[in-house]
């Protein structure tokens, strides 16, 4: 079934790879990396790839430039060895924030990063939760975006939390989309969070749009928890509106900065994250459960090696 598949990973995340390849039943591709003394990465392909559909697994997360710049160098690694076709499986893309000019003289650097990848030598993505869904058409060439909801739902139906206790939460506005897909698929009432930034680094909560709140236990969903400024801030409002339990959830689990500090001080009973990045094990809280998106990943990779539906896995 997979003669011509060959599955690598760089350093950024090797154990996610390593769970891709148990459920492909294929071997992780030999690759031996390391770094100069004056910090240059050194790779060699440890095996022949000339005519193999290649997929690398290496998503763009702290430290960021070092895992993209890997990327780029193990995908030109493969182009120059022949390889017929290559994917960049990038379960977390980093730079995604920065997708527009919301004022003068600044970058927007997910396009930067986009034409980098294609410059090195994609010839196709396969990314998880883009912070923002147009980033698809910064790359030229075919993007298959998989969504990290359905298994995030799946593990919140099991928990059997009555439908009247039940209220899913948007922490701003800007996930008000994302949030009624989980309503829909989890069911509960909805409410949202009235967010007002003060500046770059700042967000203040005020507001419950929706709801009722009081009593009941409250899920808030976000594509990722980098700072944690935003999402604890929603969870205070929550709290102060009276939600008997909360729980946190996002795709991606970057935390950084403050986060942790923060996170463990919030009023959360569970937060709820996939591992489409690392978690160093002193950033790991005792209420943080990561559940597993390497069968999705899996069978995504399946399927483009077949020249079968992606957009099948969602149907």
């Amino acid at each position: 079934m997979y003669d011509h598949l060959t599955l690598l990973s760089g350093r950024a995340h090797p154990q996610l790879a390593g769970e891709i390849a148990e459920y492909l039943g294929v071997r992780l591709a030999s690759v031996e990396l390391s770094n100069f003394p004056d910090g240059e990465i050194s790779l060699k392909l440890n095996q022949n790839v000339r005519g193999r559909d290649v997929f690398i697994v290496q998503p763009t997360s702290p430290p960021v430039n070092d895992n993209l710049m890997e990327l780029l160098i193990l995908m030109d690694a493969c182009r120059r060895a022949s390889a017929e076709r290559i994917t960049a499986v990038i379960p977390y893309f980093g730079y995604a924030r920065q997708d527009r000019k919301d004022s003068g003289r600044v970058p927007i650097t997910s396009k930067l990063v986009a034409n980098l990848i294609n410059e090195a030598g994609a010839d196709r993505v396969l990314a998880m939760d883009l912070h923002a869904a147009q980033i698809q058409g910064f790359f030229d060439t075919p993007v298959d975006h998989l969504y990290a909801a359905p298994i995030l739902d799946r593990y919140f139906r099991s928990l059997n939390i009555p439908d009247k206790d039940l209220v899913v939460v948007s922490p701003d506005e800007g996930s008000i989309k994302r949030t009624l897909q989980h309503n829909n698929n989890i069911g509960g009432t909805l409410a949202i969070v009235d967010k007002r930034r003060k500046n770059a680094l700042e967000t203040q909560q005020a507001n419950i749009i929706g709801g009722p709140i009081e009593g009941k236990v409250a899920l808030l969903f976000d594509d990722m928890i980098s700072t944690g400024g935003s999402i604890v801030g929603a969870v205070n409002v929550v709290k102060e509106h009276g939600a008997r339990e909360i729980y946190v959830s996002a795709s991606h689990a970057v935390f950084c900065g403050p986060a942790i500090k923060l996170l463990s001080e919030a009023p959360i009973k569970e937060i709820v994250v996939t591992n489409s990045l690392p978690i160093p094990d002193q950033d790991k809280l005792s209420n943080l459960r990561t559940i597993s998106i390497a069968p999705l990943l899996g069978e995504a990779i399946r399927r483009i090696h077949r020249n079968e539906s992606v957009s099948h896995l969602f149907d």
